[in-house]
């Protein structure tokens, strides 16, 4: 009876298995032909690894890995190449005209962007990337008047004082450490946070509140980065409560702002040029008895979340930008020349502290409009480096791209933004400010228009493309004008890395010393 009985369970184990076997077979292949019938006639690799995918290759070497899907692309007919990472299909755009059809067609039954894998969960539910048609446009609108001509003058002045800062504490840093040369990219992006509290809401927040804020930020940095695990204690766990405190930080600035709006003060920053619109909507709306307007949420966690796209949009990308250009000016000394000659025809510091020329604000709106030549290297830094390369979009429906291939429900679309920047322009392989300079008469600008998707296209373009512009002329300008600087040179120094946006690989290791005779006062 008992040899009956453990060959009966035997049985039961054997059957078991060939189960579980004939189970993992039958869902391998179901994954392999379900990946081969998406692919189709797109170029790719035949079998994948399973659920897996190319996941390894990206995270051990993510620009050789999306160097090898554009050249998939590139081999290509269509300017398109598929992959698989993670259980999901992936098809890759190299083309520019198909690029467009992804940005042109960001809807809830075609494309939704995903600014990361995990955003909403991440950056909270008041988020303008996740937003559509009416909605969206009411928003944008709302948002115009923090990028008029008046407001990007009033961030201008606040933008140079910080820069200058930080610049002046750059020199400091490097002699208090006794350090031959100092890697920039982290002090770009303390500076850019800086930057962008001040800009945003820099008289709502106190020297406390702003301690508090960048530890908070440096949570988010990090849980950005990290496995997207939500248990207590995670990296990422920390992140979501990081946002909450900043979002309802922000949400306090805005509140304040709306009191000082209505009260008659002047716009001292971002905040205050939109909340002195919005309270006026409001308290109309409340005369009338009609409800607030959209947008401009009684208990401004909404404003605050909004804010806190805004800030999150200007650190990697800024940062990122800032490095390439100080490699991109060190490398190319004849660009430098022209960049300091035409800084110098604008202002210059008077060696006494004393002196009204010494003190005044660095660059006026009226000069930075001068500063033609500048602001052509500043599109040809963000042309031949975009900072994110990439604009992730998930296709909720099956689209028609082309006439051949139609990109499958579920499937990640990455248009890239790098390659497009390659494509149509002359020597597009070289760094030449002269293609987006007027007086050259090249016409580059023009012709090539569509191919510069640094800042995107369609509904969803980036509103604060002419700020972070500014931001980066700005730069230039007083960076080249009170500091000598050469790059501390190692092989692949300039290499792109990934983090998320692309860097320099040696985070951008610079010799420095004091150009001017009297650092400008800030």
């Amino acid at each position: 009876m008992a040899e009956s009985l453990l060959s009966f369970w035997d049985d039961i184990r054997t059957v078991a298995a060939f189960m579980a076997t004939a189970a993992a077979l039958y869902f391998l292949a179901a994954e392999q032909l379900s990946y081969r019938r998406k692919k189709g006639p797109l170029p790719g690799a035949p079998l994948v690894v399973p659920f897996f995918g190319s996941i390894i290759k990206l995270i051990r070497d993510p620009a050789a890995y999306w160097d090898g899907l554009a050249a998939r692309a590139r081999e290509s007919w269509q300017g398109l190449a598929a992959d698989y990472f993670l259980g999901t299909f992936v098809v890759f755009i190299r083309d520019t005209e198909l690029s467009h059809r992804v940005l042109a067609n960001v809807r809830p039954d075609a494309f939704h962007f995903i600014g990361h894998p995990f955003g909403k969960k991440l950056f909270g539910e008041h988020n303008l990337i996740y937003m559509f048609g009416q909605e969206h446009k009411d928003l944008r609108r709302r948002i115009a008047p923090n990028f008029t001509t008046r407001a990007l003058s009033t961030y201008a002045a606040i933008q140079q004082r910080v820069i200058l800062k930080h610049l002046h504490k750059w020199l400091d840093d490097r002699k208090e450490n006794q350090v031959p040369f100092l890697r920039i990219r982290d002090p770009c992006r303390d500076m850019n946070l800086e930057t962008s509290q001040t800009v945003f809401v820099g008289p709502y927040l106190d020297d406390e509140a702003r301690e508090a804020f960048e530890r908070d930020y440096h949570l988010f940095n990090v849980g950005v980065m990290a496995v997207p695990v939500d248990l207590p204690g995670s990296a990422f766990r920390n992140a979501k409560r990081a946002v909450a405190r900043l979002v309802r930080a922000l949400g306090d600035c805005a509140r304040q702002s709306k009191a000082r709006m209505r009260a008659g003060g002047e716009p001292e920053c971002l905040v205050d040029y939109w909340m002195q619109d919005t309270v006026k909507e409001i308290d109309e709306a409340a005369k009338s008895g009609r409800a607030a307007p959209a947008h401009t949420s009684a208990d401004d966690a909404e404003i605050g979340g909004h804010l806190f796209d805004f800030l999150y949009a200007a650190q990697d990308a800024s940062t990122s930008s800032l490095c390439w250009a100080v490699s991109a000016l060190d490398s190319h000394p004849d660009v430098l020349a022209r960049v300091r000659a035409e800084v110098a025809a604008l202002i210059s510091w008077s060696p006494d502290p004393d002196d009204s020329a010494h003190r005044r604000p660095i660059i006026t709106a009226e000069e930075m409009a001068e500063l033609r030549y500048t602001r052509a290297v500043a599109r040809e830094v963000i042309r031949f480096r975009p900072p994110a390369t990439m604009v992730p979009h998930i296709a909720k429906e099956a689209f028609r791209l082309t006439e051949r291939y139609t990109v499958p429900k579920g499937a990640t679309v990455f248009p890239s933004l790098l390659e497009s920047s390659f494509q149509g322009f002359r020597d597009a392989d070289a760094f030449d400010p002269d293609r987006f300079f007027l007086e050259s008469r090249r016409e580059e600008a023009v012709a090539c228009k569509r191919n510069f998707l640094a800042f995107g296209a369609g509904a969803h373009q980036c509103v604060g493309q002419r700020y972070a512009l500014n931001h980066l002329v700005l730069f230039m300008a007083l960076f080249v004008s009170v500091m000598e600087f050469r790059r501390y040179k190692t092989e692949g120094c300039d290499e792109m890395v990934y983090i998320p946006t692309i860097a320099p690989k040696d985070g951008c290791a610079v010799y420095l010393s004091q150009r001017c005779a009297k650092f400008p006062s800030f």
